[in-house]
């Protein structure tokens, strides 16, 4: 059975069965004026406008921010002249909006670190869930595969994921059905099934504790974004945490979900 080498400096060598994803922004990192920056260059090359009015981000994927922009910024998709008449040009336009997008990223890759930040705790949260026995980390977030990269690239927490099996803003799956395809990922990669009482979606909006919900997982929520703790209880969360300071807390939620008898 192939193992993943990243799941900790002292990985156990004990079989994998738990599964942790995590979303990015806001749970992990806040790179927000770095982001809305990169979104205003790939609109504008993209659609030919300035991005004037930019959606809310909270818990959407960056495929839904990009349609909505559209519609906020009287930039309706241009339609190929042979395209069928069904087709509006939009699948086109999104693809060159990600790639448009993973490139102006890229080049505000020194300004992540210097205008963005880690976020309290983070970067302790995710090695101590490293160092669980059995353990597999992924992201489930809005943000499209190379610019999630370059989030936790910059904050020296990409060697602890595994981006191959994780779910991305790009796909046009919401996070639900993602969670449930990155869980099958998971699978195949590991040759161990991982079952819905033996994944945890630790996240920071009522969306992501509503996609742990219909993906069939548990969920953290860790009330660092714009959703208050009385939001994310009220939501349904398993567990919610003020943030990620106490590493203890982190690692007790996700022993005491993945119990044999929880859920």
């Amino acid at each position: 059975m192939t193992r993943y080498a990243h799941s900790g400096p002292n990985a156990s060598e004990e079989p994998i069965h738990r599964l942790v994803l995590w979303n990015i922004d806001l749970t992990l990192v806040d790179v927000t004026r770095v982001t809305r920056d990169a979104y205003a260059d790939a609109f504008r090359r993209v659609t030919g406008r300035p991005l004037v009015q930019l959606p809310q981000m909270a818990g959407q994927s960056e495929s839904e921010i990009f349609f909505e922009a559209l519609a906020r910024n009287d930039a309706a998709p241009t339609v190929p002249a042979a395209a069928a008449p069904t087709d509006d040009g939009s699948d086109e336009l999104l693809a060159r909006f990600v790639s448009e997008l993973a490139t102006a990223f890229g080049s505000r890759r020194e300004a992540l670190a210097k205008r963005g930040r880690i976020l309290p705790g983070a970067r302790e949260a995710v090695l101590a869930v490293a160092n669980l026995p059995g353990v597999v980390q992924s992201v489930l977030t809005g943000t499209i595969r190379p610019n999630a990269a370059e989030k936790l690239r910059a904050f020296g927490l990409e060697p602890f994921f595994d981006f191959e099996i994780g779910g991305y803003g790009s796909e046009i799956y919401p996070k639900g059905a993602q969670l449930m395809m990155s869980r099958g990922r998971a699978a195949e990669k590991y040759g161990v099934a991982f079952g819905e009482a033996s994944t945890v979606y630790i996240g920071d909006s009522t969306r992501d504790v509503e996609a742990a919900r219909v993906g069939g997982a548990h969920s953290v929520a860790i009330a660092t974004g714009r959703s208050t703790e009385a939001d994310l209880h009220a939501a349904g969360a398993g567990i919610v945490l003020p943030d990620l300071t106490d590493v203890t807390a982190v690692v007790r939620a996700i022993q005491l979900l993945t119990m044999p008898s929880a859920g």
